[in-house]
């Protein structure tokens, strides 16, 4: 209160001085030289003394939070103006005298605005827009707010009661693979040398009435093939409690560290196989969802109950029962400091009931060697007919010191079979797999934790890359080992039919030149053991391969 009550001092003696006395001075007539040099010292005083009370009125902003003018040129004797109100916009406060204008955006950034944008972050509450909006850059034209919060463009009422944003993330992919050929008595499969794909393109749109949200997302991109248009979410969201956010609609439930993170901020093109095949049980892309996700300062909880994905009956019209299901994860941070995290967390998810369509309730767990790009999934679990329920669980765990992190997850798939009517009884299968990932920030600030979130984000961008001045963006570099299995018994997929086994390391090399832009590089090698559940007879030997495929992101 002192220190407030003594700058307020400060800035009426400098408004005064600014807006009276040195007007008065400067206006003088020149009758001498001594007057002209005195003309040129007031003026000067003056855009000094501008500067300043500009300084003022931030201290004042950061101190009692209160509203401040925004910074405005005042000519020779006009009056100081208010053109637009803005609150302290955090971090370091400029010093009393030092350069103003562009020398002024060299300050330090703080550690959020150095964090990639991420379109698909957490929903803020209304009170969080509110105060966003009050130090954002926003113009107020006939009772509507214009602007760029977050980079994102943005039309709000005023009092940001109501607003619609817009947001953006394209990924394109481009490479190939790389001594992947077939073995005698295999056929080739689609192991392109060279191809494209566009993997997101997604279009946010966002509604908002106080702490109502609506979201529509189109998809454009595909996992492997673009070319066709789908829907990656559309939802309701409440976000009036505090800390929480309650969704109902097609969403993605997310119970796995690395989905946590978001696609925009993965360290590798893509997820490890096992956390794809786990997610998409109960959760994954356009899956209808009724729950909710709370976080504090060292802990963050979710929950939902899931149903079938968009899209489901409309591929499959002979659907007669949807899926039903539920996903769950609670982590924490028992240890923080400036250059330690740990993070320790659990994940669980379970389809009650899988779709029952014309061939019964079925599934096939399937993926792709971790890249892109169209191949053939090669590892599988084939065909597993009459299941009654599939659960996975397991443990999440990270470490980061300074720059350095390290992370990892395990998880254990049960298929419960046998309890269809009329049906033989089969026994239950169990599958298992894991991934071990290294990072190292090699420029800008390590990989920080995103506590609304409960997971890692990108490494943050200190100053934009602009080599003219020594500034070359964040620079990362990563390494992965991961493993699925999906063979338990023999047959399980049909006669002659085994799951099999996939290993892939992987390289990567991610360069950010600012917050929105993201340039990928990496290099994976797969293992694959054999089996008959690959269509074609694509895998009848188990296939080795290499692939490398780099990305281009723009997120905003």
């Amino acid at each position: 209160m002192k220190e407030g009550l003594k700058v307020r001092r400060m800035l009426a003696v400098a408004t005064a001085l600014s807006t009276s006395v040195l007007p008065v001075l400067a206006q003088a007539a020149p009758r001498d030289d001594e007057i002209t040099a005195l003309r040129r010292e007031m003026r000067a005083m003056q855009r000094q003394m501008g500067d300043e009370i500009r300084v003022l009125e931030a201290r004042i902003a950061r101190d009692e939070g209160r509203a401040v003018p925004a910074a405005a040129d005042h000519a020779a004797g006009d009056v100081p103006r208010v053109v637009h109100a803005h609150r302290w916009a955090g971090g370091p406060l400029p010093v009393i005298g030092a350069p103003q204008g562009p020398a002024a955006t060299r300050r330090p950034r703080t550690d959020a605005e150095t964090r990639l944008i991420t379109p698909e972050g957490p929903i803020p509450s209304w009170a969080e827009i509110r105060a966003a909006t009050a130090r954002d850059e926003t113009v107020h034209v006939g009772g509507m707010g214009i602007g760029f919060p977050g980079g994102r463009p943005t039309i709000s009422s005023d009092d940001g009661a109501y607003s619609f944003s817009l947001g953006l993330t394209a990924m394109e992919d481009l490479g190939g693979f790389v001594g992947a050929g077939p073995k005698r008595g295999e056929t080739n499969g689609n192991f392109n040398s060279f191809t494209q794909n566009a993997r997101r393109l997604r279009l946010y749109f966002s509604w908002r009435y106080k702490d109502w949200v609506a979201n529509v997302t189109p998809e454009f991109g595909s996992s492997s093939v673009d070319g066709s248009v789908s829907l990656f979410e559309a939802n309701a969201n409440y976000t009036g409690l505090r800390h929480t956010t309650l969704t109902v609609g097609y969403f993605q439930p997310r119970m796995e560290e690395e989905s946590a993170e978001r696609a925009s901020s993965f360290e590798f093109l893509e997820r490890p196989t096992i956390i794809d095949l786990v997610r998409n049980l109960a959760g994954g892309v356009a899956r209808f969802s009724v729950g909710g996700e709370h976080y504090e300062n060292r802990w963050q909880a979710a929950a939902y109950f899931t149903g079938q994905k968009f899209g489901d009956r409309n591929k499959d019209a002979t659907i007669t029962d949807s899926q039903t299901g539920a996903v769950a994860r609670i982590v924490g941070r028992p240890y923080v400091s400036r250059d330690i995290d740990v993070h320790v967390g659990a994940g669980a998810t379970s389809a009650f009931k899988v779709n029952q369509n014309s061939k019964g309730r079925t599934y096939t767990f399937s993926d792709n060697m971790e890249v892109p790009l169209g191949e053939t999934a090669l590892v599988t679990s084939g065909a597993l007919s009459n299941v009654s329920q599939i659960w996975a669980a397991g443990p999440q765990m990270a470490f980061r010191w300074r720059n350095f992190l390290l992370k990892g997850e395990y998880y254990h798939i049960g298929v419960e079979r046998g309890h269809e009517a009329g049906a033989a009884p089969l026994p239950s299968l169990n599958f298992d797999g894991w991934y071990v990932a290294a990072n190292y920030t090699l420029l800008g600030r390590g990989r920080g934790y995103n506590i609304r979130t409960g997971a890692f984000t990108t490494p943050g961008v200190e100053h934009d890359f602009d080599p003219a001045r020594g500034d070359w963006g964040a620079l990362e570099l990563s390494g992965r080992w991961s493993v699925t299995d999906l063979a338990d018994i023999a047959n399980q997929g049909g006669t002659g039919i085994n799951g099999n086994q996939q290993t892939v390391w992987a390289g990567g090399l991610n360069w950010y030149p600012n917050r929105h832009f993201k340039i990928m590089l990496d290099f994976d090698h797969f293992i694959v053991s054999r089996s008959k559940g690959v269509s074609g007879g694509v895998n009848l030997l188990g296939r080795n391969g290499n692939a490398v495929a780099g990305r281009v992101q723009a997120t905003f």
